[in-house]
């Protein structure tokens, strides 16, 4: 019955602010239709979210192997997913226990302080307490005093990360309704700090000067699709033509191929766009009921696409600003005696993306491109400095990619080693 719960009930995303939605209507009182409709259209609305980013992952994937190919370049490829899955054999339970405890602790400090924030990114808690299992463990820490430890840790970051952000996503948002919720918190506020010391907010990236003639470069979709489109047809040709055709397009022509998938791209973020708009829809009015009753003024913290809609032009510049920051790390790293990171294209799209939106909220397109570009040397420079506290698990071909892990893990490290 433990096991159903902690890896089939709480470690799935969807049901897990499914539950969320269910318990705020049912405070509410509402009556069932309403409750019965709002908590399916919550979990909807994550899913297709989630949807929108497997589409967007699938299409990225296609580009780092063409990527790494055309470049040739070796290295550590930071990867959230695949890092838990290799680590899930060593610390499952030790994982599982910290993150459920850990939700009860976010709890907890919403409750009896003044951050009132309920994390609801169910993939980043799971990513957290994985990482948090596999540091502590490396430190010597095991059993009882590494789920207790692990769990306050992450309880805490799941409320403070947030609370840290949200006076940059009120500006984001116009409004108060919802948090950041995603551990590249780091990222998000220095990308508004930079845009509000550095950036002029007047000059939006979305009021971007466009002449009559290029007029349909305002529709998003149609925007994004050129700028994949422009990317795979320069990495394609230098890839190979043979590479591209047998490995990966499974004999498809190599330009028909690199088209259909920059414009498959664009529709996982148009997907995404739309699951955003019903998360918030449903998420936001369903969470009223544990504001009122449970955790009073508690404000959902939801996952980073969630800011998106507000500024879909920063989003493009903010991906390849962070992006290109991590072509140029590449050469850097070296030089700092630091292991190759090969940049991430999810990751740099992500939350290069949202440090746009950010940057743009607060500098406008000068902030947009200045945070996201030094949120992209975060997301390089952390992930090779994490990688020896990681223990065994540093050897691996892949590590944590976003900021907040590359801090947490590195600061635990080093307060571990202090005490041996």
């Amino acid at each position: 019955m433990l096991d159903f719960i902690m890896n089939d009930i709480l470690a799935t995303p969807a049901i897990l602010v499914g539950l969320f939605a269910l318990l705020g209507l049912l405070l509410q009182k509402k009556n069932v239709a309403d409750v019965v409709s709002g908590t399916l259209k919550t979990t909807m609305g994550f899913l297709i979210l989630n949807g929108g980013a497997m589409i967007l992952i699938g299409s990225l994937d296609v580009f780092g192997k063409m990527f790494t190919e055309a470049f040739h370049i070796e290295g550590v490829i930071p990867n959230n997913e695949a890092i838990v899955a290799i680590a899930q054999d060593v610390f499952g339970k030790e994982t599982a226990l910290i993150m459920f405890f850990g939700m009860i602790v976010n709890i907890l400090i919403a409750r009896y302080t003044r951050f009132k924030y309920i994390f609801l990114t169910g993939h980043h808690i799971l990513f957290m307490a994985c990482m948090l299992a596999a540091v502590l463990s490396t430190g010597g820490i095991t059993g009882v005093p590494l789920v207790i430890i692990g769990s306050i840790l992450l309880g805490a970051l799941m409320v403070f990360s947030p609370a840290m952000t949200q006076p940059f996503t009120r500006k984001v948002t116009n409004s108060d309704d919802f948090a950041m919720g995603h551990f590249g918190s780091l990222g998000y506020l220095t990308s508004g700090f930079i845009g509000a010391k550095l950036g002029d907010k007047s000059k939006s990236t979305e009021t971007i000067p466009v002449p009559k003639s290029l007029g349909f470069l305002r529709d998003t979709s149609v925007s994004i699709s050129l700028t994949m489109v422009l990317l795979f047809l320069i990495v394609a040709p230098i890839a190979g033509k043979e590479y591209v055709e047998t490995t990966l397009s499974g004999g498809q022509n190599m330009f028909v191929f690199s088209l259909l998938q920059a414009i498959t791209f664009a529709a996982g973020v148009y997907v995404v766009l739309a699951g955003v708009r019903m998360l918030i829809a449903e998420i936001v009015p369903a969470f009223k009921g544990i504001a009122d009753k449970l955790v009073p003024d508690a404000k959902p913290a939801l996952d980073c696409p969630t800011v998106f809609p507000f500024a879909p032009n920063a989003v493009v510049i903010g991906f390849l600003s962070s992006f290109i920051a991590g072509l140029i790390s590449m050469f850097l790293l070296p030089i700092f005696g630091l292991k190759v990171i090969v940049p991430g294209v999810v990751n740099h799209f992500f939350t290069g993306a949202a440090s746009g939106v950010y940057g743009n909220a607060t500098g406008g397109r000068r902030g947009a491109i200045l945070g996201a570009f030094i949120n992209g040397l975060l997301i390089s420079f952390l992930p090779a400095l994490l990688l020896p506290v990681l223990g065994d698990l540093g050897f691996q071909e892949s590590t944590f990619g976003d900021a907040d892990f590359g801090v947490v893990g590195i600061l635990l490290g080093k307060l571990i080693s202090l005490f041996h």
